[in-house]
C-alpha cells in the first residue's frame, strides 16, 4: 500500500474527467491563468509606483500675506 502505480493515476484522472468534464477543467485553468496575470500586473504597478516618489508639497505663506485682507469674511449682508 506504499506508492500508487500508473494504473491508479489513470483511474483517478479518468474519474476527474468524468466528474468535471474537459470543458470545465479548461475554463478553470483559463481563469487561474487570468488571475495569475492580474496578480503579476498588480505587483508590477506597485513596484513602479514605489520607484517614483511624489514631489514634496509646500505652502508658501508669503504669497498670502502680500494679498488683500478681507474683513467681510463671515459677516452676513442682507
Amino acid at each position: 500500500m506504499g506508492s500508487l502505480s500508473i494504473w491508479h493515476w489513470i483511474v483517478v484522472i479518468a474519474i476527474v474527467l468524468l466528474l468535471f468534464g474537459r470543458g470545465k477543467i479548461s475554463d478553470l485553468m483559463g481563469d487561474v491563468a487570468q488571475g495569475i496575470k492580474a496578480f503579476k500586473k498588480g505587483m508590477k504597478d506597485d513596484e513602479t509606483a514605489a520607484e517614483k516618489p511624489e514631489p514634496v508639497k509646500t505652502i508658501d505663506h508669503n504669497a498670502q500675506a502680500s494679498g488683500t485682507n478681507r474683513s467681510d469674511v463671515g459677516s452676513k449682508t442682507v
